[in-house]
Formats: C-alpha cells, structure tokens, sequence
C-alpha cells in the first residue's frame, strides 16, 4: 500500500506505541447488526459464477474454519483465523490485480483471486473473528509504517494491521500478514503508527481529525458484501 493512497493528509509522528494511539482512538468499535446473517447457498452461487472450483474450494475452506472453530477459546480463534488468510492469500498489489491504485476486497473477492494485499488480509481476518463471536469493539484496523530489511534499516512502507484488545487498556495483540506469530504490540518495535478510524471517525494521535465518513471505501465494501450475501455489519 503506497503512501500516496493514504485517504487523510497525515501530519508526521513521532513514534509511539501502537497501544496509545488505537486505543485512544477506537473505543467505540464497530456495532453488529447480525454476524450470523449469511446466505452461505448465495455466497456459493457468486463464488461459482465468478471465480470457479479454485475459488469455491477456498470457500469452503473458510466456511469450514469457521465452522471448527465456532465455542473455542477466542486465543485459539485469533491463532486459527490469522493463519488462514495468511496461508490462503498471495501478497500482491491492488493494481497487479485489480487494475486500480486501491481496491478493498470483500473476503469473496480475496478468495476467489487467491491473493490480495494488506487491507485484504486484515478484512478477513476482521470478519472471520466477527462470525465467531469476536466483538468488533475488541478489533482495530490500524495504518502503520512497518519497517523492512531487518534492524537498523530506514526503509518502510504503508501498511495495515488488525488489533485485538482483551480488554479496552491491554496491549494489543496484532495479526499481521507480514509476521506470521500473532505478539503484543510492544513487542512490534519495527511499526509505526500513522491513524485509526471506526464508525466515530478518523484519529490521528488520539484526536478526532475528521467524520469516518470520509473512508468511502469501507462503506462500499460493506455494500458489496451484502451483495454477495453477507449482512455482517
């Protein structure tokens, strides 16, 4: 994800701890309307139509996750669903697949190609935990400077993160595809964070910058998705 595609002009910051940042910018969360209300036979019939057997079997790989991991321990669920899309997914860019500078696919959409970028794993992710019982208030979506080429490297890039809190002040815990181990954001030394939003808005260093309806992008995911046959938000 370019710096350039960032929706908000973001001011510099200074490096803080993921904690300070996402916890004081996303305490109201996203509320459920329904997390059970799928249409599995309509999201079988898109898949199908649209993306074939491959698609269909990663589908049902899915569905089926899910399904084993409905009634477990929620640190089983986060370790279950953090795994499978980081096994399902080929990291590539959006204009590589999609044509488009920055495209947010729908979980369908991101199975059914195989592959995806950064906020394509963190919206599986996001709505996988929700199926099962996560409450959205306990998860973040969270852009962040990561570093890469090893300690002592100036290089990094844009990215996005999911944050789980136990509890509204603990560490988070952050499901990356970049790191496959889920560990606590202190333990992140190599990222950086830039700003949050939910369905109060758009936070930079714990100060409300702006309505979340300037995120265009989550509300057209959403609305694709209840056209595939989700109704999860």
């Amino acid at each position: 994800m370019p710096a350039e595609r960032l929706i908000v002009p973001i001011p510099s910051l200074r490096r803080r701890s993921l904690l300070v940042l996402a916890g004081a910018a996303l305490a109201g969360g996203w509320a459920l309307r329904g997390a059970g209300a799928w249409d599995e036979s309509q999201l079988h019939s898109q898949m199908a139509a649209r993306y074939g057997e491959p698609g269909l079997r990663r589908l049902q790989a899915w569905l089926e996750m899910l399904r084993t991991q409905s009634g477990l321990s929620v640190a089983q669920q986060l370790q279950a669903v953090n795994a499978f899309w980081n096994q399902q997914l080929l990291a590539t860019e959006d204009l590589v697949l999609w044509k488009e500078a920055d495209y947010w696919a729908t979980p369908l959409e991101s199975l059914g190609k195989g592959a995806g970028d950064c906020e394509d794993y963190v919206i599986g992710k996001f709505f996988s935990l929700a199926r099962l019982g996560v409450s959205p208030q306990q998860m973040r979506l969270i852009y962040v400077r990561a570093r890469v080429g090893g300690i002592g490297s100036t290089q990094s890039i844009a990215h996005m993160v999911l944050g789980f809190y136990d509890t509204p002040q603990a560490d988070p815990l952050v499901l990356d595809n970049l790191v496959g181990s889920i560990q606590p954001a202190t333990q992140r030394a190599d990222l950086t964070p830039v700003f949050s939003f939910n369905a109060q808005g758009i936070y930079v260093g714990g100060q409300r910058s702006a309505p979340s309806d300037r995120i265009n992008r989550w509300q057209d995911l959403q609305q694709r998705m209840r056209k595939e046959g989700f109704d999860a938000l």
